[in-house]
């Protein structure tokens, strides 16, 4: 308990005092929620507050216990069977918006004050592990868990997630980083195979985990239920040892998804704990209980072996705090400064799509406005599956009544409509749910202005099954329809979409204004009133790209395999590193919306865009709000690689910043050196290839609007 000493240390004098049977019981985790969907029904372990995970600690050695919890975007309280919260249905946790709507913003400071925000709940809440901080990118815009993570470009999501964790850890809590690696597609999650070429996977996925383990300092990092190259993640050697801890120094322990150990040697393999030992009997485990003991007798496993995977555990929890802080059920939280912060957050990710003839923002004496469909009368969507979170209050209803999981289906209650109806009091508000597209283009038809919301819930262990709106379900009805009925009924319509990614638009040339709201978490509500009415200004630009049809993906039809094939290949190797708006860029395709689009209620212009080298190259700018309102701008990067890259650009940098108008900033954005080179897997090194490179200021992938260069000279870096 010396302070002074270092974390590692500190392990290390512990460890040794530790007995044969102690080191075993560190390494091996519980399920803590009673699932009677398995058989034997899992029993919660003496000690559990009740959530995702628990590893009984060791009092005698002042050893705590962890206590884990799922955390996409909040605190979660995993629903049972009986389709109520297990911890108490009247909620304890504060729903930031979804992982795309954070990375939307590209703020490095929100995604901080998020991370934290749930990392301060969740020590009160008595959790000190968070399953937090997904960073697989978005190769599959179908994946039902892209909510979850930070888009499909490696330096966005690197960043952004690697502040989140940074945020949480700040607040004594491990975060984890998940899902290592390539876990991008939710369809036969257990029994695909992501094959790809190394140096490419290291150039795009491993890259954004490398970036946020630069940033976030994870204590711990969560390996995937999929195979990579067909070897299962949580026994990949190259995964875990080779690239992990070898070639990126990650100081802290691997634990395993629920339920996706296979063998006991997982733990040569770079395995340091396994998780919900209960899920994992399918798999003949638990492993790293009595098989793990029995291991180590044969010789199978060795003794230092264990020795490390103990370390890696105990080194991360004093690093982080939880020896000298330890939690405390210190509820309740404050619901109203923490749905602030969720609520910044989600005003920084709302993405302006289309505002033709400056119908938005809204005048507040407007007169007349129609609100149509997605619940909005009740709350804003959540996505399904481990990451929902019951929210104060408990959610607004209708909750379906589907128990099975990924579902219910949860609405957070965080009206819209009155939300808006604070936000404009002297206008008049109808509301139609949109069961009926004629009756709702009737209500649209008396309006002065037509809101329509639509919806896309996405959900852990479901894929969509494509990009186009899917019904409503609240209503069951046809969300493409309903919209195209009152965009003829009023020429001044609006739709705001809360979804779990891109979706397709047929209707897009027949609507005024289109906003990109995500799942908007327990603010939403009046985010969304702001946005509208002009409160706030629309600062959020695409993290993913928004394709025309899916005819344009590498993968037009999602891989699905067959339910007896227990390791169907999932071919990346089609586009290898250039995903998303790399491969778009590749290929001269037109997407619906580029990477990095987002419009604003004030412009903006740019000038003396200039290069200059230290340890790291620097861009720098002059940036200036041309309009009448102040506003956020996001000056983005790109360094043109014609045919000496994977695609035609690549994301170098970005930076966001805060102009009232008339105001000129002078920007800086700096380089990270890998960002320039490729990988050379013969070698394990990056290489930057000399010579004179284009650099494009835009303010998406597919907007430049200046244009210098760079010489860069041939030099290679560590892996």
């Amino acid at each position: 308990m010396n302070t002074g000493l270092s974390a590692d240390r500190r392990a290390t004098l512990l460890e040794q005092q530790m007995s044969a049977q102690q080191l075993l019981q560190i390494v091996y985790g519980y399920h803590a929620v009673p699932a009677d969907f398995m058989r034997p029904v899992n029993v919660v372990p003496d000690g559990a507050i009740g959530s995702a995970g628990f590893v009984p600690g060791i009092a005698s050695l002042g050893v705590p216990a962890l206590q884990e919890s799922d955390a996409g975007t909040g605190v979660a309280d995993p629903v049972g069977e009986n389709g109520r919260p297990v911890r108490g249905a009247a909620g304890y946790s504060t729903e930031l918006p979804s992982g795309l709507a954070t990375a939307a913003t590209w703020n490095r400071d929100t995604a901080y004050a998020g991370g934290a925000m749930i990392g301060r709940q969740a020590h009160r809440e008595g959790f000190n592990v968070l399953l937090a901080g997904g960073v697989d990118l978005a190769r599959e815009p179908r994946n039902g868990r892209n909510f979850e993570y930070g888009g499909e470009d490696p330096l966005l999501a690197g960043t952004i997630v690697g502040e989140e964790v940074r945020g949480i850890q700040s607040q004594h809590v491990v975060s984890t980083i998940k899902h290592y690696a390539l876990n991008d597609q939710e369809t036969g999650r257990n029994a695909a195979s992501s094959d790809i070429d190394l140096a490419a996977a290291r150039q795009s996925d491993l890259l954004a985990f490398e970036l946020a383990l630069d940033i976030g300092h994870p204590g711990s990092v969560m390996c995937a239920y999929n195979r990579v190259n067909g070897v299962y993640a949580c026994g990949n050697d190259v995964l875990l040892n080779r690239t992990l801890k070898d070639d990126w120094g990650f100081k802290g322990w691997v634990m395993s998804d629920w339920g996706a150990v296979h063998a006991v040697t997982d733990a040569n393999a770079g395995l340091d704990q396994e998780s919900g030992s209960f899920f994992d009997e399918s798999n003949g485990g638990p492993f790293f209980g009595r098989l793990l003991q029995a291991a180590l007798s044969d010789g199978i496993v060795r003794p230092s072996r264990l020795l490390d995977m103990v370390h890696r555990i105990l080194r991360s929890e004093f690093a982080d705090g939880l020896f000298d802080d330890p939690v405390t059920r210190v509820l309740p939280i404050d619901p109203v400064a923490d749905a602030a912060v969720a609520r910044s957050d989600e005003q920084e990710g709302i993405v302006l799509l289309k505002n033709a003839d400056a119908t938005l923002p809204l005048s507040k004496t407007i007169g007349s406005v129609a609100v149509i469909g997605s619940n909005a009368a009740n709350g804003v969507l959540e996505g399904g599956g481990s990451s929902e979170v019951w929210p104060v209050g408990g959610p607004a209803r209708p909750v379906d009544t589907n128990t099975g999981f990924p579902h219910p289906i949860i609405w957070n209650p965080s009206s819209p409509l009155t939300a808006m109806r604070t936000e404009a009091p002297d206008a008049t508000f109808s509301y139609d749910t949109g069961a009926d597209p004629a009756a709702a283009a009737a209500v649209a038809a008396r309006a002065r202005v037509a809101i329509v919301f639509v919806n896309q819930w996405l959900a852990e262990s479901i894929d969509a099954a494509n990009l186009s709106l899917p019904t409503d379900p609240e209503t069951g009805a046809n969300q493409d329809a309903l919209v195209e009925a009152v965009a003829k009924a009023n020429p001044r319509t609006v739709v705001v979409v809360e979804s779990g990614g891109p979706v397709l638009m047929p209707w897009l040339k027949e609507v005024k204004g289109v906003i990109e709201t995500w799942y908007p978490g327990s603010g939403g509500g009046p985010a969304i009133a702001n946005t509208l009415f002009g409160d706030n200004n629309p600062s959020g630009h695409l993290p993913i790209t928004f394709p025309a049809s899916e005819s344009q993906l590498p993968r037009p039809v999602l891989d699905v395999g067959s339910s007896s094939d227990r390791n169907f290949p999932v071919d990346y190797t089609i586009e290898g590193a250039a995903v998303g708006y790399k491969w778009f860029g590749k290929n001269s395709l037109t997407p619906l919306f580029p990477f990095g689009y987002g419009l604003s209620y004030t412009s903006f212009s740019f000038s003396n865009l200039q290069v200059s080298f230290g340890t790291t190259p620097r861009i720098t700018l002059d940036v200036l709000n041309t309009g009448k309102v102040g506003g956020y701008v996001v000056p983005q990067v790109y360094l043109g690689l014609g045919k000496r890259g994977e695609s035609p650009t690549r994301l170098v940098g970005f930076t966001k910043v805060y102009l009232n108008p008339s105001q000129t900033r002078h920007v800086t954005v700096s380089v990270d050196p890998r960002l320039l080179a490729e990988f050379d897997g013969t070698s394990d090194r990056w290489v930057i290839k000399g010579g004179r490179y284009p650099l494009y200021l835009a303010t998406s992938s597919s907007d430049i609007v200046q244009t210098t260069s760079v010489d860069l000279p041939g030099t290679t870096l560590a892996p």
